[in-house]
Formats: structure tokens, C-alpha cells, sequence
């Protein structure tokens, strides 16, 4: 086999499959299936080309005003965007296809590499090869969202974590905390498992790595949320670290209006659910009265708090087609997700032989999971696990692979000995 022909042409497909995406969203930013948010960000970058900080025209989600500079949505992906509509006005569909040929092939590579690393190089190929097909990473990477990146700078962390417990060296560690800058800057849940993969740095490279190593990443990711740290105490005249989204999430995710069931409202809006004495705060106060009123629904009643968080699982791990979704939601849904799941499952069952050496993924698929059970469940929010999954897939695959060809060896040689 020659591994690095079959890795090139599993990045051209990658490539091919999200150009195909791109043309097919086109140069408009609409309200599509799952990425609504595009014209958010869409409406933030060309705002911020006209000097008009991150602000909206009209009044918006969640409850930004009109021109009032808001710290909700993403910093770093709207500078994608307004750096690509400077260079070329704006025309979504050539941020469409710079993020699909940039971010397809990567995807794809880190997982060859994060595959290879965790299993083999027939595994890292075949994770790869899935990666290119996935249909939900096809559709989202062409998408003007934050996935895309996230996604990438999750898996780069996560490959140069396992090279750093085998050799640490001060540029790794640097690196590491540029990625986790990255994707901390993309979407801010991921700054809740960072220390879960620095302890468990410590832990697996507890011969090798010393204490003060981690420091380095840290002191990294510190100075990337610096700049909107400050500005954000100048915007709001309080300390805010980065977004202020954790509190409103929290409280419309929990409210007792969904009971113990359902996230999503019918006949109201979630606006409405914000009390009137709490409308007249700035966006951070209102996060934080937000985020306290939502912890007093768990205290109040812990046990609707349970039952709800178990019942998003429903939404969180969705892979049937269902009547409520548009066309194009169940196709990527069943395509990808339900196709590959039964393999990811297979692969998780494998590789608990030798649980130590895969505790990295393991650690965070059940935290990030735990994350959004916990608040806000959303299928979109799932995709990172989906991809530190694609491994496990790839061995189930491989594994498979292998007992058919060996059943097919046995019985061509059965058939052998009965001629002879």
C-alpha cells in the first residue's frame, strides 16, 4: 500500500466534496437547515469593515440592540470573514470555498494523523477517508460558521498533546496553546475541557513532563484573550473574559417552561422569557443575572434538572430522519452520523482493551458531551466528538475489513483441500 498516494487522493476528495458544497450555498448568506447563525456572522464581518465594532443594524439575537457592540457571538471568525470580503468585496461564496479547500483537506489530515497515532497508518487513512464523505463536516464546512475551524484546531490540539507526552519540546508547547487559543476564540465551551487535557498531559507524561511545562500554553491562551478581556471591561465596565453567551444559554436551556422534556419553545419566543426587571442591563449584566436566575431553576427543583438534561441526549445523539426536519437535515444526519455510528460504537468496544492509551478522546467525549447535556443541546454542538470519534470508526472498519478477508482466506482454502 502506498500510504501517502491514497492520503493524497483522500485530500483531493475532501477538497472536491466541500468546493461541491460551497457552489451549491452559493454567494447569498439565507437562512438554511442548521446554519442560521452564517448570517450573523456574515452581518458582523461586513459591520466590522465599516468601522462599526461587533454590532448589528436592528435589533437581534439574542438581545443586542441596534448598533450597541455586543460580546456574544465569536471574535476571531468574523475576522475571517471581513479579511476575505477586504480582499475581495463581499461575496460569501469565495469564503465558502477558501474555508472548504483549507479546512476540508486539514480535517482530514489531522484525523490521518490522529488516527496513525492512536491506532496505525491503515487506520489513519480510513479515518481520513470517512472524514471526506461525512456528510454533516461536507455541508458545515462550506457553511460561514465557526465549526469548521473549531473542529480543525481541536484535533491539531489533540495530535500535538500525543506528540508531547512522546516528546516534549518548547515549540510543541507553544503550539498547543496557540490551537487552544484558536478554538477558545471560535467557541468558548472548549475552555472548559482545557484542564482536563493539561492534567491529563501531566498524567500521561508524568515520567517526562514537568508541572511548570503547562504554564507555556497557558500563559499563551492568556495572552490571545487579553485584548477581549480588556475590551470587553472598557465596552461594559466589568470583567468579562471573552463571550457573554454561557448565561443566556444556561437559563433558556433550563427554564421550567420546557418541563422535563423539550429545548425548543412552541408559541413563544426565548426573548420573552427574559423577566422585564432584567431588560434594561448591558449585555454582560444581563448574562450574569441570566446565568444566576438559571442556576436557581436546578437548585429549585434538581430533579426536573436531571430528567431534562438525560432527555436532550434524544436531540444531542439524533441519527433518524424525522418528520420535523427538512430534507436536507436528514439526509446529512442519516448520511453521516447514522451511517458511521454503529462503527464508532464498535471502535470505542475495541480499543477498551487498552483504555490507557486512549483516555485523551475518551476524556473528551464525555466532558464536552456532559457540556452541552448540562446547558444547551444542539446536534451542530455534537460535531467535535463526532470527529475525535472518526478514529474509532476508522479501527471498526479496519477490524472488519480484516475478519472478512480472513473468513474468505479460510474458505478459499477449504475449497483447496476438498479438491485436492
Amino acid at each position: 500500500m502506498n500510504e501517502k498516494k491514497w492520503l493524497i487522493a483522500i485530500l483531493i476528495v475532501a477538497a472536491v466534496t466541500r468546493l461541491g458544497a460551497a457552489l451549491y450555498l452559493g454567494d447569498q448568506v439565507e437562512p438554511l437547515p442548521g446554519i442560521y447563525d452564517q448570517i450573523s456572522y456574515d452581518t458582523l464581518a461586513v459591520r466590522l469593515l465599516n468601522g462599526q465594532d461587533y454590532s448589528f443594524p436592528t435589533d437581534w439575537w439574542p438581545y443586542a440592540a441596534p448598533s450597541v457592540p455586543t460580546s456574544f457571538w465569536s471574535f476571531l471568525y468574523p475576522l475571517y470573514l471581513a479579511a476575505v470580503y477586504a480582499v475581495v468585496g463581499h461575496h460569501p461564496l469565495v469564503a465558502r470555498i477558501l474555508q472548504g479547500l483549507i479546512v476540508g483537506p486539514l480535517t482530514a489530515w489531522l484525523l490521518y494523523r490522529l488516527g496513525r497515532r492512536l491506532f496505525s497508518p491503515v487506520v489513519g487513512l480510513v479515518s481520513a477517508a470517512i472524514s471526506a464523505v461525512y456528510i454533516y463536516f461536507i455541508y458545515y464546512q462550506a457553511a460561514l460558521m465557526t465549526e469548521p475551524f473549531y473542529i480543525a484546531a481541536i484535533l491539531g490540539a489533540f495530535v500535538l498533546a500525543l506528540e508531547i507526552v512522546e516528546r516534549p519540546a518548547c515549540g510543541k508547547w507553544l503550539a498547543l496553546g496557540l490551537l487552544m487559543g484558536i478554538a477558545i476564540l471560535l467557541r468558548q465551551a472548549f475552555l472548559l475541557f482545557v484542564p482536563f487535557l493539561l492534567v491529563w498531559l501531566l498524567w500521561a507524561g508524568r515520567k517526562k513532563i514537568r508541572l511548570w511545562s503547562i504554564l507555556l500554553p497557558l500563559l499563551v491562551i492568556a495572552l490571545m484573550l487579553l485584548p477581549w478581556t480588556i475590551r470587553n471591561y472598557r465596552l461594559f465596565d466589568r470583567f468579562v473574559l471573552l463571550n457573554n453567551n454561557a448565561g443566556f444559554a444556561f437559563f433558556w436551556a433550563n427554564h421550567p417552561v420546557h418541563g422535563t422534556y423539550s429545548d425548543l419553545l412552541e408559541g413563544t419566543s426565548y426573548q420573552d422569557l427574559i423577566p422585564v426587571e432584567l431588560r434594561s442591563l448591558n449585555e454582560a449584566e444581563l448574562d450574569s443575572a441570566l446565568l444566576h436566575r438559571g442556576l436557581g431553576f436546578v437548585w429549585e427543583d434538581p430533579g426536573r434538572y436531571a430528567l431534562l438534561c438525560l432527555n436532550r441526549t434524544r436531540e444531542y445523539f439524533k441519527f433518524w430522519p424525522s418528520a420535523e426536519s427538512s430534507t436536507i437535515s436528514n439526509i446529512s444526519r442519516v448520511g453521516s452520523f447514522g451511517l458511521f455510528l454503529p462503527f464508532m460504537l464498535y471502535g470505542l468496544f475495541l480499543s477498551f482493551r487498552r483504555w490507557r492509551d486512549y483516555l485523551l478522546p475518551y476524556l473528551f467525549v464525555v466532558v464536552y458531551t456532559g457540556i452541552h447535556l448540562a446547558s444547551w443541546a444542539m446536534v451542530r454542538y455534537r460535531f467535535p466528538v463526532d470527529a475525535v470519534l472518526l478514529p474509532f470508526a476508522g479501527l471498526a472498519v479496519v477490524d472488519l475489513a480484516a475478519r472478512v478477508w480472513d473468513r474468505a482466506k479460510r474458505r478459499r482454502g477449504d475449497g483447496e483441500r476438498m479438491e485436492r
